[in-house]
């Protein structure tokens, strides 16, 4: 194992050691294929004894005046026609390059001449037999062409050879020559990959010189001759002129370097920049224009998209901070602020609310008022949705709410009612509630709870439920028109507190709601401490505060709405409370 350098982080070593054994497997797997592939020994017929000549001393001596790697091969014709390939003679460089390249245990020792594919059977599923069997037929040059192949050497890794060979008719003979080609199609590659190539454009002459990616990057046809400059201008869009005029202008005349931006004409958007110099004799003219094209379409249109991406986003931004300014005006315009209105009651009431940080402000929402009679209009409800849509549909069933009260009706038929508004405003336009009437000097809270959460009753430092409806939870506001919907009584003592609350208070994803009510039970308990609360006001502001902190969290998903209802004492001023019955 390779050591690891000291003072890294454990993270940094295991990604590390994950990387190099990605590069052993991969190792592995090219060993493995090399040795499925390997091809058999061949075993051909013997060299005919009139090979077995020496090559002539002026052949030998043309041979090794080739300055780069070079095998004489002689063609034989078997029984039926087709030529055998023999391994004549080798130049020095030829030697030096086996001696560099190929390690002197893996190829047996032969003896001259030798069939080239039997000196290297591998050879034989590249490109090299066809050239040699073409340039002996068609006594024409073939190549240069890419060769590669290996040479396995268990247990070692096996070796990759990559070469530029051409194959050329002398005489009786194929010469057949090769240098390291791998480099010229590394730069090839790297063209293509970085869209990047390279010209340079002679103004003496009109001759150019360009790189083998010229015609790849600027969509050129590959077999087209690279263009001059003046028909390189033709390549480009109309708009884009002006300024390939400017470039050209300044390295020309001014003698500068310069660079811009074109567009290419052609059925698909292409940009290309440009970034050119001169190239001129000392005190002389501008005798060449050298220049370098990469091809920036894609990140042009990658930025394009990014700015289109940041436009829209501070669009979403300040429509969002928009509509989430008109919901906190809208929503402070319509939650009461209890300024003392219920106390006379003999109720003392606290309410505390708190968005959800992510989805914004919700359709929570709470009433509590005083009506004709003395009876006091008790409310808390959660619309659907959040944001704007949300806090609309809250005011809506509100101020409904509100209106029909005035009715003096039972709170059964005020659910009734404001079930059936929610139903005119829309599908989409559900919400729960616990509506309820209280009657202080008969002590009783009458409710109806509309597919909300029930209140909790918290009596001498113990906190129950209130009990299920006797004909089981009634529907949703806003699912069906004609539901109905029965009132339940519970009857209170001094410094009995009511707790109504959002389900966003307790309920949090993937738990039960007979969970969360356990949940809010305890929590209850706990705030109060064992005991009654200390009276007044602020004891029960405190309380409610105290009781939401303890169970928010951050897997809130939803606004949260507690409202504590305390009875106090008896009322101060005797209603001429009616029983609803009548």
């Amino acid at each position: 194992m390779e050591p690891i350098r000291p003072g890294i982080d454990a993270r940094y070593r295991l990604d590390l050691r994950a990387l190099r054994e990605l590069v052993r497997a991969q190792q592995r797997r090219v060993s493995n294929y090399v040795l499925a592939h390997q091809p058999p020994p061949r075993a051909g017929d013997p060299v005919p004894p009139g090979l077995r000549r020496p090559v002539p001393r002026a052949v030998r001596d043309m041979l090794d005046a080739i300055p780069v790697a070079a095998v004489l091969v002689t063609p034989v014709p078997e029984e039926d026609g087709t030529p055998r390939f023999v391994y004549t003679a080798q130049n020095d460089h030829a030697r030096a390059y086996a001696a560099a390249h190929v390690p002197p245990d893996v190829v047996p020792r032969f003896a001259w001449p030798i069939s080239l594919l039997e000196r290297f059977p591998v050879l034989e599923d590249t490109p090299l037999p066809q050239m040699l069997a073409d340039a002996h037929r068609d006594r024409v040059q073939q190549g240069p062409r890419l060769i590669e192949w290996f040479i396995t050497r268990p247990p070692r890794a096996p070796v990759r050879l990559s070469s530029e060979a051409t194959v050329t008719p002398c005489g009786e003979y194929l010469l057949v020559t090769w240098e390291p080609g791998h480099r010229a199609h590394m730069a090839l590659a790297a063209q293509r990959l970085v869209r990047t190539c390279w010209a340079e454009w002679d103004l003496a002459d009109g001759s150019v010189e360009a790189s083998l990616g010229f015609a790849h990057v600027l969509g050129l046809d590959e077999s087209a001759p690279v263009p001059g400059l003046a028909d390189f201008a033709e390549q480009v869009d109309g708009g884009s002129l002006p300024t390939l005029y400017g470039l050209l202008y300044d390295v020309l005349l001014r003698k500068r370097q310069s660079e811009c931006l074109l567009r290419m004409s052609g059925p698909f958007e292409r940009l290309v920049r440009m970034v050119a110099e001169p190239v001129r004799a000392k005190d002389g003219p501008v005798w060449a224009l050298r220049a370098v094209l990469v091809d920036v379409t894609d990140d042009h249109r990658r930025r394009e998209l990014a700015r289109a991406a940041r436009r829209e986003a501070r669009r979403q931004g300040e429509r969002a901070r928009a509509l989430s300014e008109i919901a906190d005006v809208l929503r402070d315009a319509v939650l009461p602020r209890f300024g003392g209105e219920v106390a006379p009651s003999g109720l003392d009431a606290a309410a505390v609310y708190r968005p959800d940080a992510r989805a914004g402000i919700g359709g929570d929402w709470y009433k509590a008022r005083k009506l004709p009679g003395g009876r006091l209009l008790i409310a808390l409800g959660d619309a659907r949705g959040h944001g704007l849509d949300a806090v609309t549909l809250m005011a809506k069933l509100r101020y409904a709410l509100a209106g029909l009260a005035y009715t003096g009706h039972p709170v059964e038929h005020l659910t009734e009612w404001l079930n059936k508004v929610a139903c005119d405003d829309g599908t989409e336009s559900t919400a729960t509630a616990v509506i309820a009437h209280y009657y202080p000097e008969r002590r009783l809270l009458r409710w109806t709870c509309a597919g909300h959460p029930r209140p909790v009753l918290l009596r001498g430092g113990r906190a129950t439920q209130f009990p299920v409806p006797a004909n089981g939870p009634d529907l949703t506001l806003g699912v069906l028109p004609r539901a109905t919907y029965v009132a339940t009584e519970t009857h209170l003592t001094t410094d009995d507190v009511i707790l109504l609350y959002s389900d966003g208070l307790v309920e949090r994803r993937d738990t039960d709601p007979d969970e969360d009510a356990a949940r809010l039970i305890e929590a209850a308990e706990h705030c109060a401490r064992g005991g009654a609360l200390p009276p007044g006001h602020a004891a029960l502001q405190t309380y409610a505060e105290s009781l939401l902190n303890h169970l928010d969290d951050p897997h809130r998903t939803d606004d949260a709405t507690l409202l504590a209802l305390r009875r106090t004492a008896e009322p101060r001023q005797a209603g001429d409370a009616r029983a609803e019955q009548q």
